[in-house]
């Protein structure tokens, strides 16, 4: 699929056919997703990938701060990943303080980079997606049992898309681009 195409065609998938995505779909995916840039090719993303029904279901229960929304999203998806970051490592440098005035910042700039390469790879695949940010870190990361040192990023439904979006609004190139 040309770059092009898929940066301005892919939507975020909201209801989803009951079809199953396999492992081996997610394991592309997320091969692909890894060439992603990190800061300093620190490469600290952690993918999670939920399969099983019953852990996402249990997820999309009481991992979701009580906002419907995303657990009918999560329950409606074959797959859900968890993406995740190593803490204190990006922004930072090799005896802890941090490289710019931004610290922690470039952690949250890597897990964007890469939920859109995990987006852009599903639809190149015939995935929908849709990148979540309202969710209970704690009790996720106990029930997929995150390793210490590691925060949630982001969450992403993955599935076969049961519906096609119309592209939402958006600002004109005079409202966002300023050339000096």
């Amino acid at each position: 699929m040309e770059t092009l195409k898929a940066l301005t065609e892919r939507r975020s998938i909201r209801q989803y056919q009951e079809k199953p995505v396999t492992a081996e779909q997610i394991q592309e995916i997320i091969d692909i997703a890894r060439f992603s840039p990190t800061w300093k090719n620190s490469q600290t993303v952690r993918y999670y990938a939920i399969l099983d029904k019953e852990l996402k279901d249990k997820i999309a229960e009481v991992g979701t701060l009580g906002f419907s929304k995303n657990g009918n999203n999560i329950r409606s998806a074959s797959a859900l990943i968890v993406l995740a970051t190593i803490d204190g490592i990006a922004g930072y440098e090799k005896d802890g303080t941090p490289t710019t005035a931004k610290g922690s910042h470039w952690q949250s700039f890597d897990a964007g980079i890469a939920c859109q390469s995990v987006c852009l790879t599903a639809y190149d695949k015939g995935l929908g997606t849709l990148i979540m940010g309202i969710y209970d870190e704690k009790k996720i990361a106990e029930l997929i049992s995150l390793p210490e040192g590691q925060s949630i990023s982001a969450l992403i439904a993955v599935g076969y898309a049961d519906e096609a979006p119309t592209a939402p609004k958006r600002k004109t190139l005079d409202e966002i681009l300023t050339i000096l």
